[in-house]
């Protein structure tokens, strides 16, 4: 169901007033400028005609700007139905590993740079442990988020962790199994104390100028926890797209956009109840550009035996487990577009909308109305 109100909306009422109060770099700008122009005329289209009744259908063009909420779909279904290829048939496990918010000006300031030593300590946090408490070599897919559902800045970094690793001798270590059948991979303050130690060394090397609020973050909860373990590699899929390829806030979330203020929902996880909450239009789009990610930035890494760099080892795997290897070329098998909308999305874009019988046939592609501009929104010279 189409969503009463969307970002874009936000967008393009309010942010020359963004532009102008916080003068954002032009990167910034281009992104709400991608995201207020997805599926518009300004980035052109085409027009379709039914075969059978004549319906006369008009598309516009997606930005495909990652931080937009209309662009996420299709590219989350096609990153799933890659990872369908690299799964095992063992246990896998959802971690999170957190950061205190006194952090956050050292992420604000930096965030690149944050960003990276964040996933450096997660990683050489659980690779120490696979290496001292299974003796054998791990991996992960870890995605970073950097929201709270409130829109304020809250970096984390979501792990699927397979329940083993390849030992010294190359055969499969299975995690423990307690006597009642629960699996159990590491525990959890451990992994808490060790990352947190290991951060904060990389942050005093990083930022010497900052040792006493990294010193004084010592002493808030870092936070690592793990869920119960999935009940299958179907599950595994499912999960994954749930994280993969969020943004800070879906449309539907958006419930108004009234005078100069914007109400979304949201869901409070000290009570674990869903309220409301209501932000100055301005306000919103500050709290929401915290949360587009550097140019280029990669959000979504893999690691251990689930890098690309080990993909021979890994499929190697796959066979001795009785499971057929992922392809050595994914280009070869990967679906297109359309078929990932009829397969996933329960959407037909060939089908006419109308009479649901007849085939929408190109009878003319519409010219975008001028290309990007540098910036769409105007700022007040000082």
């Amino acid at each position: 169901m189409k969503p009463a109100f969307e970002l874009a909306q936000v967008i393009d009422r309010f942010g020359s007033q963004f532009a102008d109060r916080y003068q954002p770099n032009g990167y910034i700008l281009r992104t709400l400028g991608a995201i207020r122009s997805c599926r518009t005329a300004s980035l052109g289209g085409h027009k379709d005609r039914c075969d059978t009744c004549g319906h006369i259908r008009i598309s516009y063009n997606s930005c495909r700007n990652r931080h937009c909420p209309k662009c996420q779909n299709t590219q989350r279904e096609a990153w799933i139905e890659d990872r369908k290829q690299d799964l095992l048939s063992v246990p896998y496990f959802h971690m999170v590993f957190t950061v205190p918010d006194t952090l956050n000006p050292l992420f604000f300031a930096d965030s690149a740079g944050m960003y990276n030593l964040l996933f450096r300590s997660v990683w050489e946090t659980m690779n120490q442990f696979f290496l001292t408490q299974l003796y054998a070599e791990g991996g992960m897919i870890a995605v970073l988020h950097t929201w709270g559902q409130n829109l304020s800045l809250h970096p984390h970094i979501h792990c699927i962790v397979p329940g083993g690793g390849i030992g010294f001798k190359g055969i499969w270590k299975h995690i423990s199994v307690s006597e009642n059948g629960k699996a159990y991979l590491f525990p959890v303050k451990a992994l808490s104390k060790v990352f947190r130690g290991k951060l904060t060394s990389r942050l005093r090397q990083a930022y010497p100028e900052q040792k006493e609020r990294i010193s004084a973050s010592w002493n808030h909860d870092w936070v690592v926890y793990t869920k119960e373990p999935f009940t299958g590699p179907d599950s595994v899929v499912e999960y994954l797209g749930r994280y993969t390829h969020k943004v800070a806030i879906s449309n539907h979330r958006l419930l108004d956009i009234k005078d100069q203020d914007v109400t979304f929902r949201w869901r409070d996880y000290r009570d674990n109840l869903q309220k409301t909450m209501t932000l100055d239009a301005v306000e919103f789009l500050r709290r929401f550009c915290q949360h587009i990610l550097p140019s280029a930035f990669v959000r979504i890494r893999h690691f251990g035996i689930l890098s690309s760099t080990r993909k021979k080892d890994f499929r190697q795997l796959q066979v001795s487990m009785g499971l057929k290897p992922s392809p050595v070329n994914k280009k070869q098998v990967r679906k297109s577009w359309k078929e990932i909308c009829r397969i996933h999305l329960q959407f037909d874009p060939d089908q006419c909308p109308h009479c649901k019988s007849g085939t929408m046939v190109l009878i003319e592609r519409i010219i975008p109305e001028r290309s990007p501009p540098s910036h769409l929104f105007s700022r007040k010279k000082k």
